[in-house]
């Protein structure tokens, strides 16, 4: 499943192939299953009734959209890409009437000024190349329509995998194989695929207005250890990062930690200073507040084509959102409901 979420296309505001595919699985293991009105994917698996918990994870990627159609097609980002890592890619261009393969490429350096040898690669110097003729192309794509990297999802060495999107449908997995393994709750449990994370957290604001949970957790990826990024990253392989600061409730952060204890679950502590950056920014102040939290799985190479991350940290991830869920009782929840 996780191969599938990563292979499928689903830009923000574009989510709807890979929403489906979320859509499909929900189904076999919630009482019930919707898409909202800003596609956002909604699960319910159904408690006592006497509370809410929303477990929240975006499943937009980042990717590119285009904004002119000639024998080249120049194209803007959607959500963050640095243009370096563009140059020399294959991409899909998804169009109304199907899917076309290309390249993404730019004038060679054998033909560049001595200046220009000397400047990073940006974004305007960069076009995709479908191999499509000038005189029929324009009768294929259209300007609006969009595209993203074409790399494989794939398994490396000791648990590791690679791919695209893996930002943030890696815990979308995660959420899913929670979902399947919870029973008998005390809380309503919402599962949802949230759109427009990667532009402003936007699916999630609508979402948790909707069912105005009384506890949110988000979550997502965050930076794993890399070569020369040993500060605010996290080690791959040792368990997912538990969020502290002021977009996390102080009692949620406790009990995750304290149920992370009792279990025997790897962990790590992620401070996030002011904006976490995740769905926890919009989830926190839906109406007159709810107690939010956030858990992350480390991505290496976050925002490029090759997202790297360890299976044992969703395997962990799952245990400790499992294992929240279940402890929820009617103390903890009233608890909960006072920051």
């Amino acid at each position: 499943m996780l191969e599938k979420l990563s292979n499928a296309v689903g830009i923000s505001g574009y989510e709807d192939e890979v929403a489906e595919l979320i859509k499909s699985e929900m189904e076999k293991y919630t009482d019930s299953v919707e898409i909202d009105t800003l596609g956002n994917v909604i699960g319910l698996k159904k408690g006592s009734g006497r509370g809410k918990i929303l477990l929240a994870a975006h499943m937009d990627e980042i990717g590119l959209v285009i904004t002119h159609v000639g024998k080249f097609l120049h194209f803007v980002p959607m959500g963050g890409i640095d243009p370096r890592v563009l140059l020399g890619q294959e991409i899909t261009v998804v169009t109304e009437k199907g899917k076309y393969n290309g390249v993404i490429g730019a004038k060679p350096p054998h033909i560049q000024k001595p200046e220009e040898r000397k400047k990073a690669i940006e974004m305007d110097d960069l076009v995709i190349d479908l191999g499509i003729p000038e005189d029929e192309i324009k009768n294929i794509v259209k300007k609006g329509d969009f595209a993203v990297v074409n790399v494989p999802f794939a398994e490396l060495a000791d648990d590791c995998v690679t791919g695209k999107a893996l930002d943030n449908r890696i815990c979308v997995y995660a959420v899913l194989e929670t979902m399947k393994l919870l029973e008998d709750t005390f809380c309503d449990i919402y599962f949802v695929a949230t759109t427009q994370e990667e532009v402003g957290a936007r699916g999630a604001k609508v979402s948790g207005y909707r069912i105005f949970p009384d506890v949110a957790i988000a979550v997502d990826a965050t930076y794993g250890l890399s070569k020369d990024s040993k500060k605010n990253t996290f080690k791959l392989g040792k368990g997912p990062c538990i969020g502290l600061g002021p977009n996390v409730s102080p009692k949620i952060f406790g009990i995750l930690k304290k149920t992370a204890g009792k279990e025997k679950i790897p962990y790590q502590i992620e401070v996030l200073p002011g904006m976490s950056g995740t769905d926890a920014v919009s989830l926190q102040t839906v109406k007159s507040g709810t107690a939010s939290g956030v858990v992350s799985i480390p991505l290496r190479y976050m925002h490029t084509s090759v997202e790297t991350a360890n299976l044992k940290d969703v395997k962990n991830c799952t245990k400790l959102l499992k294992a929240f869920i279940s402890s929820v009782d009617e103390k903890i929840l009233e608890g909960l409901k006072c920051f």
